[in-house]
């Protein structure tokens, strides 16, 4: 949505081109309107002349500067300025053609501080493409998830304060609650035919 705010001239005559619209535009404070984009871009421009535009005054198209033609060059008030910090066609294109993986190339000794020490250099990992080393891994992998479950604890001991109560034991199964409510829920849920 784009929210524009009318001049207070033409707040009623914007008023009257947006509930024309189907689904009708609406407003979104006393003053402003969300035009979506597809209507935004159709819509009547003396609608629009000294409207706020997403917070910003509304330029014309026959006031906006027009582009230089081709062989001419333009004067050095009218030339845009060098966007810093924007990626340009240049830029991107360099990207493609590096090749990933490869180390970055090193910077200059003055980029680091005087009590820099220099890390060892990275292990280069292969990824596993053989059958046998992805099934190694797997392998390895369902051990470690097999032992992790063997050794974890069946109860949470993250909370330390004492037991209230003597334990209710469940007697369809080896389950142990506090309460004998909580006993008779699990009874209820689980056990339904005890």
């Amino acid at each position: 949505m784009i929210r524009v705010q009318p001049t207070a001239a033409l707040r009623v005559d914007f008023a009257r081109w947006a509930v024309a619209q189907t689904p009708k535009v609406r407003t979104v404070s006393p003053s402003d309107f969300a035009v979506p984009a597809y209507l935004f871009t159709h819509m009547p421009e003396p609608l629009l002349l000294g409207a706020l535009v997403d917070g910003r005054q509304y330029v014309p198209v026959e006031d906006e500067p027009a582009e230089p033609e081709e062989g001419t060059t333009a004067s050095d008030d009218s030339a845009p300025a060098e966007l810093l910090g924007v990626a340009t066609p240049e830029g991107l294109t360099a990207l493609v053609h590096e090749t990933p993986g490869e180390p970055l190339p090193p910077l200059p000794d003055s980029a680091y501080g005087s009590d820099a020490v220099p890390l060892p250099e990275p292990e280069r990992q292969l990824a596993a493409t053989s059958p046998a080393a992805v099934e190694a891994a797997m392998t390895a992998a369902e051990v470690a998830v097999e032992l992790a479950a063997a050794n974890a604890e069946t109860r949470d001991r993250s909370d330390s304060s004492p037991e209230v109560g003597p334990p209710y034991a469940c007697a369809s199964c080896p389950r142990t609650f506090t309460t004998q409510r909580g006993r008779d829920t699990h009874r209820r849920h689980v056990h339904p035919e005890a």
